[in-house]
């Protein structure tokens, strides 16, 4: 209920980046520039492993949903950003801020999991190849991917029928540049301990679990990688997984600062600059990580193109 006579709060301002007037058109280039690149680079990602049979691979097949989870991710946080400082009305629905919520954390928990899968895929391929065929069928690939999507459904749906037995009455406005589920808590006349309680049981087991099954297995791929006698299938292989363990270590490590740490209520001063990472850089940066560097995909990438050039020379 609210707290004496104060009025319920429906709608809520994002504070944003900044409230300088000088800095509006930078950071609307920038944030504009960042999410093009990460449009094109996940989405065309996608299609390429989509229409090259030579990509139609365990691996390939975890890192097309990642690319499609990195876009919605960035779908949800981005476009609504670029309006708020084209406009300069700040303003969000709750109804809205719930949605931006849900896809964010339907992304980012399927990501945790897509990571743990393409990690344990990795090890298998590197410490069993022999058998990889059997122990990665693609019938076994697709529950994977299902069950990544079916976590990240369940997780978003519950912390937003929680979000329902708060009331907002203070201050209606977010510190941050989305509606994140922390800074409601903040804003809350409702004592949000059963919430925050939820986020560490939930998102905590989450992180942990995926957490433990990607360091396991690049821990095993490490031992193997240093037991290899080529000097340069070792320094490739070692290249590879250090570009991967980077990715994966910034993104945990974001989402365990934001929701997985202890006075998340009290502290509000990091939000932006820790959500920054996992909102844009990570979707921004994982098409170049997991696929550029790739030779697999560059020799796929120049074949396309040649077949374009061609065709378009004959007609």
């Amino acid at each position: 209920m609210a707290e004496g006579n104060h009025t319920l709060k429906t709608d809520f301002i994002l504070s944003g980046f900044t409230d300088k007037p000088g800095l509006q058109l930078f950071l609307f280039v920038v944030l504009l520039v960042i999410y093009m690149i990460t449009i094109v680079g996940n989405l065309g990602m996608v299609l390429l492993i989509w229409v090259e049979p030579r990509l139609h691979t365990p691996m390939y097949f975890f890192l097309g949903n990642l690319g499609l989870t990195d876009a919605c991710c960035s779908c949800s946080i981005i476009p609504k950003a670029l309006k708020n400082i084209a406009s300069g009305n700040k303003a969000i629905s709750f109804s809205e801020c719930q949605v931006q919520f849900y896809v964010l954390c339907f992304a980012e928990t399927s990501d945790c999991f897509l990571l743990a899968a393409m990690a344990y895929d990795r090890y298998v391929a590197i410490f069993n190849p022999l058998l990889y065929p059997v122990m990665m069928p693609k019938k076994l690939c697709i529950q994977m991917i299902i069950g990544a999507f079916i976590a990240g459904n369940l997780h978003s749906i519950i912390h937003m029928a929680f979000l329902f037995r708060l009331t907002f009455c203070r201050s209606n406005i977010i510190n941050h540049f989305f509606c994140d589920i922390i800074p409601l808590f903040r804003l809350s006349c409702t004592d949000p301990y059963i919430n925050v309680l939820m986020i560490f049981i939930f998102s905590g087991s989450v992180q942990v679990f995926t957490i433990i099954t990607a360091l396991i297995s690049y821990l095993r791929i490490l031992f193997t990688i240093l037991t290899t006698k080529s000097k340069g299938g070792r320094r490739k292989a070692f290249s590879t997984c250090a570009s991967h363990f980077l990715s994966l270590s910034m993104f945990y490590g974001s989402l365990l600062f934001t929701y997985v740490r202890p006075g998340l209520i009290k502290e509000e001063n990091k939000d932006i600059m820790v959500g920054v990472f996992y909102t844009t850089i990570i979707p921004l940066l994982n098409p170049f990580i997991y696929s550029i560097r790739n030779k697999e995909v560059i020799s796929a990438l120049r074949k396309i193109m040649k077949r374009k050039i061609f065709f378009q020379k004959k007609f």
